[in-house]
């Protein structure tokens, strides 16, 4: 069982500038995940979990933008920029505005661990597991999983918070994360039972080197 005051959950580029239908940048189902993230969002924030938005913010003049994706961000109107012409592109669905208390980090790239202080701000906060929720599953959320995995954290994935440009690339991305060491849950059952079923692995093999070390 984890303590979910020593868990964070991260929900991840929930901007409409991936969510509008209207955007380059659309992830197709993404905004239909936002009431599920909504209620975890909230039952994160009851549990004491500390949470963090991990967001996307391009220069205007697109010079930190990934020279992948710089062409198509140009010819689709510099989304998730002050360029572009959607005066909410940067913005969070409002169901998934920050509250007070809540940390905001913007990423320059798909890990939201990536060119951040995001684990240094989760180590001095004593945390151990992470939740992560949002878009995209094979771009952000992988990215993110597999760094937090890296750094020796807990990864718990709720996979109906969660969204991929079609249910094929979703579901063989989740399977990949399951398989290599995230919990996958869904929203009911991280709300019906927090963390209570997440088994402690990274804190269990922190434990037996200790033990280990001393002998």
């Amino acid at each position: 069982m984890i303590d979910p005051r020593k868990a964070a959950l991260i929900i991840i580029d929930m901007q409409h500038g991936f969510l509008d239908s209207s955007s380059a940048l659309c992830v197709a189902g993404a905004a239909a995940t936002v009431p599920a993230c909504t209620r975890a969002l909230n039952r994160a924030r009851e549990l004491g979990m500390p949470v963090f938005h991990a967001i996307r913010e391009y220069a205007a003049d697109g010079s930190d933008v990934e020279a992948a994706r710089h062409r198509g961000w140009v010819e689709g109107g510099k989304p998730v920029s002050r360029a572009c012409v959607s005066p909410r592109t940067l913005d969070e669905y409002e169901p998934l505005a920050p509250q007070p208390g809540d940390r905001v980090i913007v990423k320059p790239r798909f890990s939201a661990f990536f060119a951040t202080q995001l684990d240094l701000v989760l180590r001095r906060l004593g945390v151990g597991t992470v939740v992560l929720i949002g878009t995209t599953t094979p771009n952000c959320i992988r990215t993110t999983c597999y760094d937090a995995l890296s750094l020796d954290y807990n990864v718990v994935l709720l996979e109906d918070c969660t969204s991929s440009r079609t249910p094929e690339v979703q579901a063989a991305n989740i399977e990949d994360m399951a398989f290599i060491g995230a919990h996958i849950m869904t929203c009911d059952e991280f709300c019906e039972r927090g963390l209570a079923n997440v088994a402690d692995v990274a804190g269990g093999v922190r434990e037996a080197c200790f033990e280990e070390a001393a002998r």
